[in-house]
């Protein structure tokens, strides 16, 4: 089923290990605003189960939390089209979600990918409060959601 907007906007992360969930945040953001550009999924700390969803679109907006070399509450915006050219190390859940998409391409049909990278300092500390820089980080990353929609669709 593919939806009427083609475009998925999932949050990959893990609300429990605080800045790892930032993906997950951006996306109950959106929901709460009511945005309605683009299909919202929580799509948690990945895996195959959300392979139907990934083939079933043709444009995946991914948030996600990424252990990098920029500081803290960093954005980016970036267009991988392999696992290969994904950020190093996309917080804890890394395997999973580049697997995923490996697999979508070899079964043939992969959407076009765009990944709004959060970055982080830590994905192992527990709890469910964001640090300040990654607090601060949530409306950048939106407003890179609603960029991103908006020149995909002119």
């Amino acid at each position: 089923m593919i939806s009427p907007h083609g475009i998925l906007v999932l949050g990959i992360g893990n609300i429990l290990l605080r800045d790892e969930g930032a993906g997950i945040h951006v996306v109950t953001r959106l929901e709460k605003e009511g945005f309605n550009e683009a299909d919202l999924m929580d799509g948690g700390t990945g895996g195959f189960h959300l392979l139907g969803f990934i083939q079933s679109y043709k444009t995946i907006i991914i948030i996600d939390a990424s252990l990098d070399e920029f500081p803290a509450g960093n954005v980016r915006v970036l267009h991988p089209r392999y696992a290969k050219d994904f950020p190093r190390q996309l917080s804890a859940h890394e395997i999973g979600l580049k697997d995923l998409l490996d697999s979508a391409y070899l079964l043939g049909n992969m959407p076009q990918i765009h990944l709004v990278a959060i970055s982080i300092k830590d994905f192992q500390e527990m709890g469910m409060e964001l640090t300040d820089e990654v607090r601060k980080a949530i409306p950048v990353a939106m407003q890179s959601v609603k960029e991103l929609i908006n020149s995909l669709q002119t």
